[in-house]
This record gives C-alpha cells, structure tokens and sequence, in this order.
C-alpha cells in the first residue's frame, strides 16, 4: 500500500522509546502481553490460582485532560503537549508491563513497585507543570489534580462504567480470554495473533444482537421529524490518497504520534499535527465539492492476517501493537441532517469535534458513541462489541456526532465542553444553539472471524492507544468544519427548508 509522505515527519522507525524493555517481533508487530485474571485452569485439569501481580491486564490511569475547564487560550498548546506526554508516558509503562511477564510472576510487588509507582511520579511531574502553565497564563488551576497521577493494573475482565445505559447487558465486558495460551508460560500471552487483542469475547454473533437496543448512553440519534427536516451529503472518497498518520490535531496538536494509533484521512489532504488553520483553509481536498475543505478522520481499521503493512516497524503501528493489513471502508457516507425541534445554524469555520472516547476501556462508556452494526441488520446495534456478520453482509460502523454547540467557541479545553448531544425530546441546553449534525457510516468488506478453541482467527480491530487492547468501545471520529461560508450557508438552508442536497 503506497503512503502519502507527512511533512516535518520523523523518521518513525528511529523514535522508539529508550529505556523500553526489548519486544519480540512477531505476527507483523511487537507481541503485547494480555494477562488476565483469576483462577485458570491448566491442561491436566489442575487449578492455577494466579499471583495479583500476574493478573494484570492493562494499565488504567485517570484521564487527566477530561478534568480541565479552565485553560486560558494562550496556555492550551502547552497543556495539550504535556497531555501528549503524559499518554506517551502509559504507552511506555503498558511496553513495561507487556514485556516483564517472567518478572511478575516470581515478585507479587513487581508491578507496583517497577511501574505504577515511578509511572505516578512521572504523572505527578507533568501535573504540576499543567497547574503552573495555566496559573502562568491567567487562569486558575484545580488543586485537586494532584490526586490523579496514581494509576492502577487491572484485569481485562473489569471495565470501568461511567454510568451509560448498559441495555441488555452488553457492556459486562467480562474477558474470558481462552485458548492455550491463557496458561502463560512466563513468556507473554496474546490472543494468538501477535497482540493484547481483540479476543473472542469482543465479538458476537449479529444474530444474538436484540433487535432496537443501543448499549450507548450517547445512542444515535433520529433524524429530523418536526423540525428541520434536510440532508447534505458531502462525496469525500474512502481515502484513495493513502493519507495516514498517527497524530491527532485536535487533541495533540503539535506532537508527532499524539494518537497512538494510525488514522484514515479524507476530506482535507494536509491534515496532520502541525497543520495551521490557514494550511487546512489552503489545503487540497478529495471532497467532490470543492468548498468542502474539512477534515474527516478516524482510527483504521486493520485484519490482523499476518500483512507487514507500510507502519509495520512505525509508533503509531506494529511498533504500539497495531498490527495487520488497513481495511479501507468500501464505502464512507459524510452526511450533515437537521434538528427534530427547529432549524439549524451555521457552523462556525474551524469548529472541532470529537465524538467518542479513544480511551473508553480504563475510562468507561460515559462518552463512548461507537455503533457497530452489519448491513441487513442495522436494528441491530452494539458499542461494546465487533459483529460477525454473515456472508454478504458488510461491517458497518456509524457515529453520530454532538449538534450542540455553545454558540461561542471552535474548542475547548477538554475538547468537548464547547459542544453537547441533544437533550431527550431533541433539544439543545439553554445557551446551545443546534448545528447541522454530522453523520457518517463506514461500510467494510471484511471475511468473518472465526473462532477455534475460544481464539479468535483472523481477526479484524480498531486501532487503539496500546492499553486499551484494540477494545471496539474505543471506536471514535474527529472532525474540523473547513467549509467555505457559501457552502456551509447552502448546507444551513438545505437542511432548514426540508430537502436533500449534495
């Protein structure tokens, strides 16, 4: 697969991180250890009761950026480079504790002791330069940041809920995680593809999904029925480009590998940590209509078949653990709808929104927005899960962006405040005005994992930060409104006057 080139990119290969314990190559990437908890029983029938430090899965730490309000302007690139930081600083302790399986299992304090701990004082040295940042900048930092540097190991079998509507109980995302290598031999367990994920309990069978059940506080929401009532659909392509990269502009700008994980690209073609406003606004774009500068992206999806991809050796890739051949969507639907309560307005040019949450494994499903599907099947909806769809059936994956906007502000600190979901009759909060709401559904062809022996073969994953383990309830999308005034005037009143445009 060809690669567009990133400008002021290092080369990846050379960035790995020193001091990182030595990682086996294998399966196209680096082997990243998924141990899991609790009794297991071994092949003689012998129960096998685990020490507390072997039972630990992945590292769960506080997500400190979701806790900051008040960052003045001039303190955010600052702020949002010591975050970026501090996620590099989890990916490295998540190399520690994916490489040390020998030692954890001969010391029951390893853990805590060789990881948690010099993990939390890194965190707590970064905190501290976040609080004088803002204070240094005019703005009043929280006191009580201190209290979220400690993090903690935890089985893959205890999510965190941040009290989203659970439905039919989809979201026990209890991890039985079979096959022979559950034993471990003191060398490092995988699912049996070279990665910490997915397993075959984060799959189900389309099925066994319950028919007009969302298991998503954030549930996709209906389109216009009393209000405003039109649709604009904007043909961006499904990335022919071959533009990827591992940076986040919203969330790290600034920061080379800010994500972690690698992204899809369509829309804007210079799109990437240090594009300014002015290169999006100067930019190429692969939407047919040519005012459509905006950047649409979202983590790739990959089919973990053995395929030594153009990132195989690259942070953001084989060398975090995302592994396997990138799955283009076959189809990418961009489509902006109205309001169930009234009319739309414009969005403001350069509004960022996030929707969903990359780390929503270790920080619960309170702002997960994933809605994985197969076509055919689409009353059939889950967050927390991959389908496995039957034969003919395309994989789908559909997000419905927040359409509450504050009237005010392109960003916000926490990259979310500025924006909010629809209250329950389709409303906005008082002080949000409602914007075109974007929509897009990514249609996949993709050959049906099976699973042998409780493994999963084959599998197909979304890439993710290393220590969420390819979970699909890390699934989001990203978006930055680079429409020219004219065009998103038409998007405004197509939509106001109940029709459907493109």
């Amino acid at each position: 697969m060809g690669r567009n080139t990133r400008k002021r990119r290092m080369p990846l290969a050379t960035k790995i991180v020193a001091g990182a314990a030595a990682l086996t190559v294998g399966g196209g990437g680096l082997v990243w250890a998924n141990f899991y908890a609790s009794a297991h029983e071994d092949h003689s029938g012998h129960n096998r009761t685990r020490s507390a430090a072997a039972q630990v899965a992945t590292i769960d730490c506080p997500d400190v950026g979701q806790k900051i309000r008040d960052v003045p302007d001039r303190a955010r690139g600052e702020v949002d480079g010591e975050l970026a930081t501090m996620d590099s600083q989890i990916t490295n302790a998540y190399q520690r504790l994916a490489t040390t399986r020998r030692a954890q299992a001969g010391d029951a304090q390893f853990v805590q002791n060789s990881i948690l701990g010099p993990l939390k004082d890194r965190r707590k040295a970064i905190i501290d330069r976040i609080q004088l940042e803002i204070n240094r900048a005019g703005g009043k930092a929280d006191d009580n940041l201190d209290e979220l540097a400690a993090c903690q190991g935890r089985p893959a079998d205890q999510m965190q809920n941040g009290g989203g509507q659970n439905g039919d109980g989809q979201m026990d995302d209890g991890q039985n995680q079979g096959g022979d290598g559950g034993d471990g031999d003191g060398d490092g367990d995988d699912n049996g593809n070279g990665v910490a994920g997915p397993v075959a309990d984060d799959f189900v069978d389309i099925n066994d999904v319950q028919p007009n059940t969302r298991d998503s506080r954030n549930g996709l929401a209906a389109d216009g029925d009393g209000g405003s009532t039109g649709t604009f659909t904007t043909d961006c392509g499904v990335n022919e480009n071959n533009l990827f990269n591992s940076d986040n502009l919203i969330a790290a700008p600034g920061v080379d590998n800010g994500a972690h994980h690698t992204h899809d690209y369509v829309g804007n073609q210079d799109n990437d940590a240090f594009s300014s406003d002015e290169d999006l606004a100067n930019a190429d774009t692969s939407c047919q209509n040519q005012g459509d500068k905006s950047t649409y992206y979202w983590p790739v999806l990959r089919l973990q078949d053995g395929t030594q991809e153009f990132d195989a050796n690259d942070q953001g890739g084989g060398a975090e653990g995302n592994i396997g051949k990138i799955l283009k969507p076959a189809e990418a639907q961009i489509r902006f709808v109205g309001s169930r309560q009234g009319d739309v307005v414009a969005m403001p040019k350069f509004l960022r929104i996030i929707t969903g949450d990359a780390k929503s494994f270790t920080n619960g499903d309170a702002n997960a927005n994933t809605s994985w599907s197969c076509s055919g099947f689409e009353d059939r909806q889950v967050t927390d899960k991959y389908p496995l769809c039957p034969d003919g059936s395309q994989v789908l994956r559909t997000v419905n962006f927040q359409s509450c906007w504050d009237g005010q502000n392109i960003d916000s600190a926490n990259h979310r405040d500025h924006m909010a979901f629809v209250q329950e009759d389709g409303s906005c909060a008082n002080g949000f005005q409602a914007v075109p709401q974007l929509q897009i559904r990514l249609a996949y062809d993709i050959p049906t994992p099976t699973v042998e022996n409780g493994q999963v073969q084959n599998p197909y994953a979304v890439d993710s930060f290393p220590e969420q383990l390819h979970k699909p309830i890390t699934d989001h999308n990203d978006f930055i409104n680079v429409m020219d005034e004219d065009l998103m005037n038409e998007v405004v009143d197509c939509i106001n006057r109940g029709e459907d445009c493109q």
